[in-house]
């Protein structure tokens, strides 16, 4: 059998993140899985494992790497999509297409498997910038109508979609993901200490990481983290994630603003390095993400691996990842409220530790290796 992946994603420089990340542990489920070719398709230069950390699953045999290349070199990711993947796809001779990223090509000759992350664009569509906005709106509509089957990414998101686009219900299918097994609360000081001389950080520090979308509020987050200084506590706030929020909050301004009031206090970075982590996360005092909508919600689900206190929600998705946790964020653009639970999360031994054993509990219930396995299985489905 041969299944075919989209595999564009992964050509980025932070390819840890997002939608990125989730591919990636996918394959690296797949790399050891016999009987069966995996055709990955990249559009302008291919990489490999260890382009993320020092595992290169990508050279295993059973993965067949190739750049659909267009035509005169042109750099269009439309043109890769709708033109050189379904050409490259058809001369392969593909069973199945496998696309992680919301949108199908408008022409494919073989069955596809759309995976649809969320559809915050429909019901939230004021916090994306026009350019993501209509080709999410009008790319995914198709992919959801014309693929095959569909993997969601948590029961939230599936009955999301059966709501907005009247999709028959046997047609998607939920397959929740996971904490990758390397975030583990066994922890390195020596490491930690480290890794937070790499990143500046000279003092016990809260930590937040993922792309900075309005529906995160991390703007009111970091205003919250402002009133701890105020009250006198001493922390660090390490904030790694391009600003994508919409309309601009100017998250560096305020964080400029607040680091001439108390020097170094907020780490901003664009990017942490997959091998780094693991012990940012394990030497965070709390990890912070009140985001109100998610697909998933997967950093909180690694932090709590790594037996570090969340601070997040439980709406939308989230709920389905924190299950029984014994705090959240109800109005997540409250900044009195995110500074209360901050407090309260930082200052109450017993609560810090019924957190952490909830955490730890609670990933149990989620495994990549299954992820990967009912992924798979629905792939091999729906090959022609």
């Amino acid at each position: 059998m041969r299944i075919g992946i989209d595999c564009h994603v992964l050509e980025k420089r932070k390819s840890g993140v997002g939608v990125a990340r989730y591919l990636m542990k996918l394959l690296n489920c797949w790399s050891r899985k016999s009987g069966i070719e995996f055709f990955l398709y990249f559009k302008d230069r291919i990489i490999s494992g260890n382009f993320l950390s020092s595992s290169d699953f990508l050279s295993s045999p059973v993965f067949i790497k190739k750049i659909a290349k267009n035509p005169f070199n042109i750099k269009s990711l439309a043109l890769y999509y709708n033109f050189s993947l379904p050409i490259a796809v058809m001369r392969d001779k593909i069973d199945v297409l496998f696309l992680p990223f919301y949108m199908r090509p408008f022409f494919c000759w073989v069955p596809t498997v759309n995976v649809i992350h969320d559809i915050s664009y429909i019901f939230h569509s004021n916090w994306f910038r026009l350019r993501y906005r209509l080709p999410l709106k009008l790319l995914t509509k198709r992919a959801i109508k014309k693929s095959f089957a569909l993997v969601a990414s948590s029961k939230y998101t599936k009955d999301e979609i059966i709501k907005f686009y009247d999709v028959r219900e046997n047609k998607i299918f939920p397959v929740l993901l996971a904490a990758d097994e390397k975030f583990n609360s066994q922890k390195s000081i020596d490491k930690i200490e480290e890794v937070k001389r790499k990143y500046n950080l000279n003092k016990n520090y809260l930590f937040y990481t993922g792309s900075i979308f309005s529906r995160r509020h991390v703007l009111e987050s970091i205003k919250a983290f402002e009133k701890l200084l105020d009250n006198g506590l001493d922390y660090q706030f390490l904030i790694s994630g391009d600003d994508l929020t919409c309309p601009t909050q100017n998250i560096i301004q305020t964080i400029n603003n607040i680091n001439k009031k108390y020097s170094n206090a907020i780490i901003k970075v664009d990017y942490i390095h997959e091998d780094d982590l693991l012990f940012i996360y394990q030497g965070a005092e709390l990890f912070v993400w009140p985001s109100e909508y998610e697909g998933f919600g997967l950093p909180p689900l690694e932090a709590m691996a790594c037996g570090t206190p969340v601070l997040s929600t439980k709406k939308t998705s989230l709920a389905e990842v924190l299950g029984d946790y014994p705090i959240a964020v109800d109005e997540p653009n409250n900044v009195e409220e995110i500074k209360d639970k901050m407090m309260e999360a930082l200052s109450n031994e017993n609560l810090r530790n019924e957190m952490i054993k909830k955490g730890l509990e609670r990933t149990k219930h989620f495994s990549w290796q299954k992820t990967a396995e009912e992924t798979l299985r629905i792939l091999i489905n729906y090959a022609k």
